[in-house]
């Protein structure tokens, strides 16, 4: 079986996603891309993320050929593909249906600095790609013509898209963004919020890159 790690990955991940509140339902999806092989692993469309084993993970190139798997892949893979054609780096892509980020997505408004964790999302704004019908080429294609800054994007009317250097990281992206995403929301309930320049952003995503743990030669986790 083709990536058995990376199976076993997004169907752990599928279940933090769904604990977590990020999506409701079978809403969303999560894949990791091998460039050693150049496939990528994907979630089933409209399966339970508490009854998707390793076994029921779709392999595909990033063309959408199949690969391997009986299951019909998620609806959105050209999305992913997309992802990690623009992203070289990539190797994990987490979109769900997260409530505070999908407001701001059906408001057609960015996610600002209103904390500085979005840093950890390597950007000091996440932009919102304009609307296309869900699983259909123009909306890879809309992703495609937004920003290629950042690690998190939202889609207008439909929700949100993280990825990173590890499905991990791509999660914790999503999460973190989600999060600043309702501060955003209560901040404006409440006033004006106070937002974070660009350039105080920058000075904390250098100082992520020493955050944790870290072992000698690489980086920090970005703060989360």
């Amino acid at each position: 079986m083709l990536m058995e790690k990376e199976r076993q990955e997004i169907v752990d991940y599928g279940k933090k996603m769904s604990s977590a509140g990020l999506s409701k339902g079978t809403s969303g999806n999560i894949s990791a891309y091998d460039p050693v092989c150049g496939y990528m692993a994907i979630s089933p469309s409209g399966l339970d993320y508490f009854e998707t084993a390793a076994e029921d993970i779709v392999i595909l190139d990033l063309d959408g050929n199949l690969i391997e798997g009986s299951r019909k892949p998620s609806s959105e893979h050209a999305l992913h593909a997309t992802i990690y054609k623009l992203h070289p780096d990539a190797r994990g892509v987490v979109h769900a249906h997260s409530t505070y980020c999908t407001t701001f997505a059906c408001l057609k408004q960015p996610i600002e600095a209103v904390h500085y964790l979005l840093a950890g999302a390597q950007t000091f704004r996440v932009p919102c790609a304009d609307y296309a019908t869900y699983g259909t080429e123009e909306l890879a294609e809309k992703v495609s013509e937004a920003t290629r800054e950042g690690l998190a994007m939202l889609l207008a009317n439909h929700g949100m898209v993280a990825y990173g250097p590890s499905l991990s990281k791509a999660f914790n992206v999503a999460e973190n963004v989600e999060w600043v995403a309702e501060i955003q929301w209560r901040t404006m309930c409440v006033g004006k919020p106070a937002v974070l320049s660009k350039e105080e952003i920058d000075v904390v995503i250098e100082s992520f890159k020493t955050y944790g743990q870290v072992e000698e030669g690489t980086t920090g986790k970005g703060g989360y």
